[in-house]
C-alpha cells in the first residue's frame, strides 16, 4: 500500500465528469430499464474500486507506453462527454454508440483503467477494472437498448 500521485490523478479524471449530471442533468432522460441487481452491485463495487484503488496503491516498474492509451482512451471519454453537453443533453447520448463501440461511455473508462494498470504496473487497478467491466458494460448495454 502506499499512495500514487498518477493513479490519483487517473481516478479523478475519469469519475469526476459524472458530476456533470448533478449541473447539467439530461433534458430528456432514458426511458427506465430493468438492470438486473448483480450486474448494478457490480457496477457500483467497479466504481468505488477504481475510484479507491488506484490512489492508494504504489506503481510497480513504470511502463510509459502505456500512458499514451490510458491518455488517448481518457481524451475519448472526455469527449464523449462534450458531445453529451453539445448536443443538449439528451440521455440517449450517454449510451449512443461510437463506430465498432456499442457503449464507448462504458468501455472508454475500463480502457482507460487497464491502460493505467499496465502503465503503473499494477494488478489491483487491473482488477479493478475487470470488476468495473462486467457490472457497467452489460449495464450500459441494457440502458442503451432501452433508449433505442
Amino acid at each position: 500500500m502506499g499512495f500514487s500521485l498518477w493513479g490519483a490523478v487517473i481516478s479523478v479524471a475519469v469519475l469526476a465528469p459524472n458530476l456533470l449530471l448533478l449541473a447539467f442533468p439530461p433534458r430528456r432522460p432514458l426511458p427506465s430499464a430493468h438492470v438486473p441487481w448483480p450486474l448494478t452491485a457490480l457496477e457500483r463495487a467497479g466504481q468505488a474500486l477504481c475510484l479507491v484503488i488506484p490512489a492508494i496503491t504504489e506503481p510497480g516498474s513504470v511502463a510509459p507506453g502505456w500512458a499514451i492509451l490510458a491518455i488517448a482512451a481518457l481524451g475519448g471519454y472526455l469527449a464523449l462527454w462534450l458531445r453529451y453537453l453539445l448536443r443538449g443533453r439528451n440521455g440517449a447520448d450517454l449510451y449512443r454508440s461510437l463506430w465498432f463501440l456499442p457503449v464507448p461511455m462504458a468501455v472508454l473508462p475500463v480502457v482507460t483503467f487497464l491502460a493505467t494498470a499496465a502503465w503503473l504496473a499494477n494488478p489491483w487497478i487491473a482488477a479493478s477494472a475487470v470488476v468495473l467491466a462486467v457490472g457497467h458494460i452489460p449495464a450500459s448495454i441494457i440502458l442503451a437498448r432501452a433508449a433505442r
